[in-house]
Parts: C-alpha cells; structure tokens; sequence
C-alpha cells in the first residue's frame, strides 16, 4: 500500500499541483513503492516564485526576534517528529535506522540550532567613515537539494535563508522526498507568514530548470552532481542570478608514515567512505599511504571492511543500508568491474549483491588496493561503498595524488599534529580533517574546483544570502 504525498505547498497552503502527472518513491531495500508525490510543472513554480516575490518585503524586515522565535518552533516540530522524519528516511534512500535516528535528523536539526547564536550576533549594520555598510536579505531563494543527506541538506539552506529574511522555493528531490513534506508540515504549524516558505516536489530538467531560469527568483543554491550542477548555472545565467553550488568530490586520505596507529588510522578510513553506504559526497574515497606499508594497510582494510554489516536498514545491526535506486546500483557496479578490468588489487567485495540478499540496490563494501590515480574508479566519484587504497613516495608525491583530481572538496590526513597541518596547507580543498577531526556544523562546508562555489554552514552559510549596501553620507 501506497501513501500519497500528492500536494504542494505554496503560498500558506497545500494546494493541487497544476498537473496531474505522480511518481512512485521507491524503497531500496525493497525495490517497493511505499509513496507517491506529484511532479510539479513550471506553471507550478510560478505560483510558488510569486508567493516567495509578494512575502519577501515584509520577511526581510521582520526583526531578528521574530526570526528567531520561527527558528525555534521549526526545531521543537523537528523534535516532536524525529521519529517520522527518520523512517521517511530510511524508506526513501536506505539509511539504517541507527544513522537515520542518530546522524540523517539531528543534523537537519543541528542546521537551526546552528543559525540561531550567528543570527543573534551579527551585526547588520557598520559605520565605515561617513559610509553605512548594512547587510539585508538576498531575495527569494530557490533550493534544489539531493537525496543522500536529504534533511541535512535542505536544513542547511532553509535555516539560514530564513534566518537572512529570505523566502524559499524549495524543491527536493524526487528520489527522497517525504522528509521535506514532512519538514513542510511542520513549518506549516510555526506560524511563517505566507509565502516565505514553499514546496514543489518534481524533477531537475522540469521544476529545477524553472526555479532556475525563474526571474522572481535572485539566489540559486543547488547540491548535487557536477553534471545537474552545470544545467543549473545555465538556466540560471540568463538572470544573473547568484548560484552557489555543493557538487561531487573525490576526497583523498593520507595516512603519513609517522601516524602514531597507522593501523587504526587504514580501519577507521575505511569505515568512514562506508559510512551512508558511500554516499557521501565528502566521503574519504581515495586512501594514500607509503608504499612501503602497502601490505599493512591492506591487512587492516581487509579487517574493516569484514566489520561492515550490509542488509535491512530496519534492523539495528546493520551499518550499510542499500544504494538510493536502481540507477545507483548499476552505475557502482560498471565501476567495480572497471576497476577489475583496469588491473586494480580487489581485497575486499566485488560487483552483485551481498550473499544471501537477492532483492534490493545492496552493494558489497568493496576495497581496491595497488590503485593508480589513473584508474577510472581513483577518478569518477563512485557514491557508493568503494574504497581505493593508491600508495606514494613521499610528501611531495602525495599531495600531488591528492590535488590531482577535477575535484576539490574534502581531504583528510593522519599523522603527527604538525606535520599533518603542514600537509593540509597544501591540499586544494575547502575542508579538510586532521586526526579524525569530525565535521564542524559552525565552519563553513564547501569545495574548491568541480567541487562548486561558494558555502553552507557557520557565518559564510548564513552571508551566502546576505546582500551589501553601502550607504554613502548616512554615518
């Protein structure tokens, strides 16, 4: 049996989508439709970019209070509805229910938590001489966000757009979609006003190209793939809009010589690109270490990867959840085979599904070893459970493995504090993670590269959808 989600939001109500096109939102595990959503059209965005247009005068002028307080009752609706936003979730892309319950809704809710002390105390206005320097809202902002961190990442661009007095046109995608109207639901009880906030479920080349090319809307702001990333900045340039964008990433991991548990360091690794099912956009795909401990760091990926439990998301053992879609499934796999084809050193899984799961999109967690970093699976981002391990002379060497790459957004390296920072002032990436280190919801999120533009999270998130005005003569 099938839920319908077959409304959109717009302008302070559920409304009836303008066609009557639905798709089914398929369970991975399954390869089951457990929902239906509408797919929106451009006659759709219209409706929702004009609402966003006539709220926007009155949003961007609303005191920081107010703000505040709507930030508030949005994260206590979060809270009150964990437990539905994780089984959407776990439904829609996979996720078991620990990560679900534990990672995929306290970030989304950490997004608002976050924005709250940045808005307190950013000061808006600044006397330079005899010159007002004020920061106001951007406009409307139209948000096109992806399905593997599905609530962290719309949580991430809403937070702060509201927080700026922005108003939203969100669309999520089609893939996983139920936790945004989950999200809708609850920011329909928060007491918005009308038109700040407004959904349209639907796919890139018909409602995202229109939020796009819309010329209501001022700010673009998309993650996703750097393919999807560039059809966006086209149907956005006409209008000169500002787009920011979180795309791909083909992040390195190098494991120095002088790591004080060189072993802990390959384990952990290894678990970290599992983490999600691999699909995570900054995940540590490419592991560097010595050659000369080629062999050691083999034995301990070979002992991580035996730890990852693949199977039903709904059952608490599990670790790796299913890939989000048929598509998904097919393409990891083309990529293990090319990676075999290409003479990589498999030590760990291979292509086809786990033993003894024959239905659903599962992926063995799957480590190469020996990789060069010409290989096709050290070059394409992969998005799913598949590690290669590349091996290199020196310092020198290795930043050069890690920087060699189309791609820019995180890296990570282990060894002693110093010499570790060393190596990081060298990477070309927007993050990077020293010793472990865990992400920082206050710093800003973004890469260098095809990687995207600009940045989500902290103060440089929230000034993504801010504008400067410089009053002359007003000081």
């Amino acid at each position: 049996m099938t839920t319908a989600y077959n409304k959109f939001y717009i302008n302070g109500e559920w409304v009836e989508p303008a066609g009557r096109e639905t798709i089914d939102v398929i369970n991975p595990a399954t390869e089951e439709a457990f929902a239906t959503i509408s797919m929106g059209t451009a006659e759709d965005v219209d409706a929702a970019a004009k609402a966003a247009r006539a709220a926007f005068p009155a949003w961007s002028q609303s005191s920081v209070e107010d703000r505040k307080t709507v930030l508030q009752k949005i994260m206590a609706g979060i809270q009150a509805r964990a437990g539905d936003l994780a089984a959407a979730i776990t439904s829609e892309m996979g996720a078991p229910v620990g990560l679900a319950n534990a990672a995929q809704v306290p970030s989304g809710l950490g997004h608002f938590a976050a924005v709250l002390p940045v808005l307190e105390n950013y000061k808006f206005q600044e006397t330079r001489g005899s010159t007002l320097i004020v920061k106001e809202a951007a406009g409307v902002c139209g948000f096109i966000t992806p399905w593997n961190w599905p609530l962290n990442q719309i949580a991430c661009k809403v937070a702060p757009a509201l927080a700026a007095g922005c108003t939203i046109v969100l669309k999520p995608s089609e893939v996983a979609p139920i936790n945004a109207y989950i999200l809708a639901e609850i920011i329909d009880e928060c007491g918005l006003p009308p038109g700040v906030f407004n959904l349209v479920n639907g796919d890139g080349p018909n409602v995202g190209a229109a939020i796009s090319a819309h010329p209501e809307v001022d700010v673009v702001s998309f993650t996703g793939s750097t393919r999807a990333g560039r059809e966006v900045a086209r149907a956005a340039a006409d209008g000169i809009k500002r787009v920011t964008q979180e795309l791909g990433g083909k992040s390195a991991n190098i494991i120095l010589d002088d790591t004080a548990d060189f072993g802990k360091a390959v384990f952990s690794g290894v678990l970290n690109c599992f983490g999600n099912s691999g699909q995570s956009c900054n995940a540590p795909t490419r592991m560097l270490v010595p050659k000369a401990r080629m062999g050691e760091a083999i034995e301990s990926a070979k002992a991580a990867a035996a730890k990852a439990v693949v199977g039903d998301p709904n059952s608490e053992g599990t670790s790796l959840g299913p890939v989000v879609s048929e598509l998904q499934f097919n393409k990891i796999n083309a990529l293990i085979e090319a990676g075999i084809k290409e003479g990589a050193e498999l030590i760990a899984g291979g292509p086809g599904r786990p033993d003894g799961l024959d239905k659903g999109y599962f992926i063995k967690p799957t480590v190469f070893a020996n990789v060069t970093n010409d290989m096709t699976i050290a070059r394409e981002e992969v998005f799913g459970p598949v590690l290669t391990i590349i091996g290199y002379d020196d310092d020198a060497d290795a930043i050069a493995i890690a920087n060699d790459t189309e791609y820019g957004l995180s890296g990570y390296i282990s060894g002693e504090p110093a010499h570790a920072q060393q190596i990081a002032l060298q990477i070309r990436t927007g993050m990077v993670h020293i010793n472990g280190a865990p992400l920082d919801i206050s710093a800003p999120f973004g890469g260098y590269k095809k990687s995207g533009n600009g940045r989500e999270w902290g103060l440089e998130g929230f000034e993504e959808y801010l504008e400067t005005k410089a009053m002359m003569g007003a000081a």
